[in-house]
This record gives structure tokens, C-alpha cells and sequence, in this order.
């Protein structure tokens, strides 16, 4: 790479574009759009022309993928943050019964999430969707008080499975809107969250009709994608 490099300079006399074909042949995505960037704005151009060339640039990577498993307690509003998540808008919902299963595209990662119903009678179910999973959304209705112990109990036993020993944990604190809603510390002093020291966990206070807090969650996910080997 660098004699090629050497001898393009020596023949020509020029750097100019060579950087940017280093660092598209070596796949340095960031360095190769900041060159697109800096060029333009050299050139007067647009800053918005580099976004349109640092979209290209990544579209030529691809996207990563990550499979999403999303569960909680029954009425916690784990549909309405997928369709949300999905379409951006509020759509009516009926109690899960099985499972509803969406692609959600953010940040160059395509995120399949499986919407799990979350009824006590078809909790038992939830393990026939570990299998590969690499995120686990728990969603907690942070203003049923009632249940919260109920909540951490089916946590736990999830936690437990050997099939989700590698799967990362998003608890989203949901319904936050709610006037009596516990916030999110109390949440993971509720959760145990503490005690999982062998696991990689992030809480986010959420309110799904809003939209407030769901993408800072994916936020982190993302994260944590980029960061398994």
C-alpha cells in the first residue's frame, strides 16, 4: 500500500485525492469521509454535499445487523415502543399474543426486533426466542409499583439461560409521563441491576408515546455492537 502510494506521488507530482484512496482502500471509513468533508469546504461547496459523499461512503460498507429480543410484563408498553421505534407515530395496540417481529434501521446497524407478548400464560414461551439473540430489552412499567418484583423475578430467570449468557441488557424504564412513575434509579434498585456484575447493562428512562429516551437507548446498543469482537 505504501509503495503504491510512493510511486502515484512520484509520478505525478500530487497528493491531491490519493489520501482519500488510501483510506477508502484500507477501509477507514471516518478518515475518508473527513477528507470529503474538508475538501468541499475547501472548494466552497456545501457542507451538506460531504453528507451526501460520507452516505454514499457508508452505504458501500454496509450495515451491521443485531438481533433484538424485547420483553417484559404484560401492558408495559413493549408493542408501542416497537412501532415507535418503526414507524415513528402512536398506533393503537391489543395485548401480544405470540409475537410481532420489525426491522428497525438506525445509525448503519439494522435492528430485528422480536416483540414477545408478555401475559404470565405465555411467558414460558420466551425461551424458544433466545436462541442468537444479542440484546435483551426488558421493559418495566415504571408506574405499576405492584409488580415491579414480579418484573425482576422474570429478569433474573431470563438471565439465567445459558442461551443469553452473551446478550447484552437494555432495561427501558417506561412510562415516565405517569404522574407516580418510579424513575429510573429506583428502577434498578427494584431491578437487582447492581448484582449483575458479569453483565453488560444500561437503563434508560423512557416514555414510548413520546418517543422520549428510545433512541438513546439504541444509542447504546449500537455501541455495544461496535464494540463485540
Amino acid at each position: 500500500m505504501t509503495t503504491r502510494y510512493s510511486e502515484i506521488k512520484r509520478r505525478t507530482g500530487k497528493t491531491q485525492g490519493t489520501d482519500l484512496i488510501l483510506a477508502l482502500l484500507s477501509r477507514d471509513l471516518r478518515e475518508a469521509i473527513g477528507l470529503v468533508r474538508r475538501r468541499c469546504q475547501r472548494k466552497g461547496q456545501p457542507a451538506a454535499m460531504g453528507n451526501i459523499f460520507g452516505n454514499l461512503l457508508k452505504s458501500l460498507i454496509g450495515k451491521k445487523e443485531m438481533r433484538i429480543l424485547m420483553v417484559g410484563l404484560d401492558a408495559a408498553g413493549k408493542t408501542t415502543i416497537l412501532y415507535k421505534l418503526k414507524l415513528g407515530e402512536i398506533v393503537t395496540t391489543i395485548p401480544t399474543i405470540g409475537f410481532n417481529v420489525e426491522t428497525v434501521e438506525y445509525k448503519n446497524i439494522s435492528f430485528t426486533v422480536w416483540d414477545v407478548g408478555g401475559q404470565d400464560k405465555i411467558r414460558p414461551l420466551w425461551r424458544h426466542y433466545f436462541q442468537n439473540t444479542q440484546g435483551l430489552i426488558f421493559v418495566v412499567d415504571s408506574n405499576d409499583r405492584e409488580r415491579v418484583n414480579e418484573a425482576r423475578e422474570e429478569l433474573m430467570r431470563m438471565l439465567a439461560e445459558d442461551e443469553l449468557r452473551d446478550a447484552v441488557l437494555l432495561v427501558f424504564a417506561n412510562k415516565q409521563d405517569l404522574p407516580n412513575a418510579m424513575n429510573a434509579a429506583e428502577i434498578t434498585d427494584k431491578l437487582g441491576l447492581h448484582s449483575l456484575r458479569h453483565r453488560n447493562w444500561y437503563i434508560q428512562a423512557t416514555c414510548a408515546t413520546s418517543g422520549d429516551g428510545l433512541y438513546e437507548g439504541l444509542d447504546w446498543l449500537a455501541n455495544q455492537l461496535k464494540n463485540k469482537k
